[in-house]
């Protein structure tokens, strides 16, 4: 995909729900089988593992089994441990979440729902009120930290566009009409994988119609569709970017299912579409509920550098560009600095090498 079709594709940093935190008190003893890390003393114990392994495969036909269940939970380990790693930064740099910041944060994400639905949903990924802001609060305080150490830093100059454009020229010719288009998406069977805002996904079609008809009414109301899709969307790949979908050529719009293509073909530049039920074709079944929007319709020819648009997708690519580079230094010079003990990791090996 050239540049200019992926405008607006900056990733959001940290999704609220799912953000894995390292719980527990201070320790430096060799971990036993309760403990299955420490940072610098500070234990990560298993039944933390357990608990974020059992909300992220909870509501999933398929279970992990074996190596494949063994490999998530050393992948959780590794995020409880990078986090843990980001609080002890935060705390030096003074920018822990205050209770204030967590509780606001809080009534945000309870806002759509009732007391019963939210304590529901809790319940559903087996995890405590006081677990939920705890995360919150490690979330809130990791995105204060980036914001300060890294993204603060990142400069695009006028320059460095003008130079990307001239290198770059024909990645900016478009030699068909391309529809920039976003979506909403809401499938009927919940993956693990999703990650919005929200965390909130719908387990099964009556849900998934019920989900879609409240993020339709909310739209109907005025609401921005951006921030629906980062708070509703099921889409593992473009929800964290407010459902931006980039550009498509009219040629892959016209190889799409026919309903959303027509749809799309009717639609004028930031109208979305009425609901728009996606079926199997081989089971006849309906897999997903979906909303789209025209962002843009742009017809075919060379775009100059004059054009803002081109400007500002340059500019969001080469920042996200900077930012992952030094998100990924930022991450490793952390690590480098700490005490790590990772007991599970070393129990897998010690286990592999009696076999």
């Amino acid at each position: 995909m050239n540049t200019y079709a992926r405008t607006g594709r900056i990733v959001v940093a940290v999704s609220v729900l799912l953000t894995i935190a390292a719980l527990g008190g201070c320790g430096s003893k060799k971990g036993g089988d309760d403990v299955a890390a420490t940072v610098d003393g500070q234990k990560i114990f298993s039944a933390d593992v357990d608990k974020y392994y059992q909300n992220q495969t909870s509501g999933s036909e398929q279970q992990p089994v074996g190596e494949q269940a063994t490999s998530l939970r050393l992948s959780i380990l590794r995020e409880l441990i990078d986090n843990e790693i980001r609080m002890r930064r935060a705390e030096k740099l003074g920018l822990l979440a205050t209770d204030e910041e967590v509780d606001r944060k809080l009534n945000e994400i309870k806002s759509p729902y009732s007391k019963e639905e939210f304590d529901n949903r809790l319940k559903e990924k087996k995890i405590s009120l006081d677990d939920f802001k705890r995360d919150l609060r490690r979330s809130l305080t990791v995105e204060k930290v980036l914001n300060k150490e890294v993204t603060s830093k990142i400069n695009v100059s006028d320059q460095d566009i003008t130079d990307y454009y001239n290198a770059h020229k024909a990645e900016f010719n478009l030699i068909e009409p391309q529809y920039h288009l976003a979506q909403i998406w809401v499938t009927t069977a919940p993956n693990p994988q999703v990650h919005n805002l929200k965390n909130d996904k719908a387990q099964n079609e009556a849900e998934a119609r019920k989900k879609i008809q409240m993020i339709t009414n909310r739209l109907d109301s005025g609401e921005d569709f951006g921030t629906l899709a980062m708070n509703y969307s099921e889409d593992t790949e473009t929800s964290g970017n407010g459902g931006d979908l980039g550009f498509t050529p009219e040629s892959s719009l016209r190889n799409t299912d026919p309903v959303t293509r027509d749809t799309v073909g009717r639609l004028k530049a930031g109208q979305y579409s009425p609901v728009i039920p996606v079926i199997n074709p081989m089971s006849k079944q309906v897999v997903g509920f979906r909303i789209v929007k025209l962002l843009a319709r742009e017809p075919a020819g060379q775009r100059e550098l004059a054009d803002p648009r081109v400007q500002q997708a340059i500019r969001s690519q080469l920042r996200d560009r900077r930012e992952q580079l030094l998100k990924a230094a930022y991450y490793e010079v952390l690590r480098d600095q700490a005490k790590v003990e990772n007991y599970l990791a070393q129990k897998i090996l010690d286990s592999s090498a009696t076999k």
